[in-house]
């Protein structure tokens, strides 16, 4: 296979930064495909190819200006990256499942995993927008190159897919990316590898982590303010209801929109441009 061009760094930022979910070109696909488990999160049970009673017939949420106050948190957590209007209008060509009913069930399907490829594209367009060496530039996009085909295929091919063989890969030029963007912060004398690190609840206010590995970590409610987390590498960390009040995440790597709308925050805190400031960030204390 010939290697695609090599992608500017700029055009990278505009790929991730389109990566944002349209609700108003889906077909409520969060809402239906997805099994929900009554919790903190969620106020009932619901299982997957079943739509919320929420759901209005025009596919819009009758309490979406209350989600949180009527117990469904885990709603305003949520984002697809787009990947529930790509099903919509793309995969299946603007017919709904209540139109075609007979698709329903292949589109219910196809939306997680075309969640999984788009959070795969989000990741490798991200690295793709910092500088690195020609070879892992080349890397990583012939990797994007292929996922963005790949967002492209039928629904019968989607759900054809063996996931986890385009995840190995992505996973392997993530890590490479992380560690040479990461290796020209700081001054060497902090420790810096913490991934899967067990801080639930602890304080780290004020905390200079910068260039710090926080894969995986385990940030429930940990007490972030004010802290430095610049070009720190957040791939599958947890930040339920870590304060982030003030911290600077303005070139955090990997961070995604549902983590940042799980924690909590101000207008104090920085972000990286490619994410929102949660609206319910205001009423935060």
């Amino acid at each position: 296979m010939t290697p695609s061009q090599p992608i500017e760094q700029l055009q990278a930022k505009e790929i991730r930064s389109r990566l944002k979910a349209d609700c108003s070109q889906c077909f409520g696909l969060c809402c239906t495909a997805l099994n929900l488990i009554a919790s903190n999160d969620f106020a009932i049970n619901k299982p997957a190819g079943m739509p919320c009673p929420n759901l209005q017939q025009d596919f819009r949420c009758q309490i979406h200006s209350k989600l949180r106050e009527k117990g469904f948190k885990g709603c305003t957590v949520f984002d697809c990256l787009g990947a529930g209007q790509m099903i919509a209008q793309s995969t299946f060509g603007g017919n709904s499942w209540q139109t075609h009913p007979e698709n329903a069930e292949r589109m219910f399907q196809a939306f997680p995993v075309m969640e999984q490829l788009f959070e795969m594209i989000a990741f490798i367009a991200e690295a793709l927008s910092y500088k690195s060496s020609a070879a892992l530039q080349q890397e990583l996009t012939d990797q994007l190159d292929l996922l963005q085909r790949l967002a492209k295929l039928s629904a019968d091919e989607l759900l054809n897919l063996d996931l986890v063989a385009y995840r190995h890969p992505v996973k392997e030029l993530l890590v490479k990316a992380s560690k040479e963007i990461r290796s020209k912060i700081g001054d060497g004398k902090r420790k810096l590898e913490h991934p899967g690190v067990d801080w639930m609840g602890k304080r780290l206010v004020g905390q200079d982590l910068r260039g710090a590995n926080l894969r995986g970590a385990y940030l429930i409610a940990a007490d972030l303010g004010k802290s430095d987390l610049r070009a720190v590498d957040f791939i599958g960390a947890d930040l339920r209801d870590a304060n982030l009040n003030g911290a600077n995440l303005s070139t955090s790597l990997f961070l995604t929109q549902m983590q940042i709308n799980s924690a909590k925050g101000n207008q104090e805190t920085k972000l990286p441009d490619h994410l929102d400031r949660p609206s319910h960030w205001k009423d935060e204390r």
